[in-house]
């Protein structure tokens, strides 16, 4: 017999897992929520608000955020959506002055590994 092991991600909070977007359908996993696993090397756990600054900023840097990608089903985001965040990548953006708010119940546990809590508490929204 197969023993099945089901994984309760839990919050910043730590609270149960809440789901950040299906509209765009984010997450690593593309299952709406910030879950992570060992090939998420990108640790993108944080669920944000994206903000026309900080996606100005993630294409100075790099990481196009913005156009549209159909081969992954990615329609580019535009300011206003929720997306899962690299960890590294918010904490970047911190340091820049121009991280976007974080739903915290959406914000997988692991981004304490990057980002303090009382960092992630300046900038919660609900």
């Amino acid at each position: 017999m197969t023993k099945v092991t089901v994984r309760q991600d839990k919050n910043v909070l730590g609270g149960p897992l809440l789901a950040c977007s299906y509209s765009p359908l984010t997450g690593f996993l593309r299952d709406g929520c910030c879950s992570t696993g060992p090939n998420d090397l990108g640790r993108h756990v944080v669920c944000a608000k994206v903000t026309r600054e900080f996606l100005e900023y993630q294409l100075r840097m790099g990481n196009d955020l913005i156009s549209p990608v159909p081969q992954y089903r990615f329609a580019g985001l535009k300011p206003g959506d929720r997306w899962c965040v690299c960890a590294g990548r918010w904490k970047q953006a911190h340091d820049a002055g121009v991280a976007p708010p974080v739903y915290l119940e959406g914000t997988n546990f692991t981004a304490l590994e990057v980002i303090p809590l009382e960092t992630l508490l300046d900038y919660a929204i609900t």
